[in-house]
């Protein structure tokens, strides 16, 4: 059997990238993998097991399930992948302009967080410094 005829089972997936059995199913259900059944049996071809890596690749950079449905649906479509790169360009970008918002956040609140930490450490210092009455 070639690497291209190979089949997987749910559970190997779930081992294979550490995701329960449910989130596979779930990804199923919004129409990002297709897997045959016999039966009741779900039966992944390399389609599918690529798609889940890239889906979990994708929500770990913070793409939404419909961004990558996009992009999926994209790369379906076209004869070549230049609309799918470019595509897939304009997301990261957008994502990456996010994260650097967010970045500016979180170090605005972090410095927030210094000051009323120094300014709380003040004011016990001054109360253990005052003499009592």
């Amino acid at each position: 059997m070639t690497n291209r005829e190979r089949t997987y089972t749910i559970s190997e997936l779930s081992r294979e990238f550490d995701v329960t059995t449910r989130t596979i199913r779930f990804y199923e259900d919004e129409g990002l993998i297709e897997p045959a059944r016999d039966g009741q049996k779900r039966i992944y071809q390399r389609r599918d097991r690529v798609r889940l890596m890239l889906i979990l690749r994708g929500k770990r950079i913070g793409l939404s399930l419909q961004e990558i449905r996009e992009l999926f649906e994209l790369y379906d479509a076209a004869n070549d992948d230049e609309p799918q790169l470019q595509e897939f360009i304009r997301i990261l970008g957008r994502r990456e302009v996010q994260l650097q918002e967010q970045m500016k956040d979180i170090k605005e609140a972090m410095r927030e967080i210094s000051q009323l930490r120094r300014q709380c450490e003040s004011w016990l210092k001054a109360r253990k410094e005052r003499p009592e009455a």
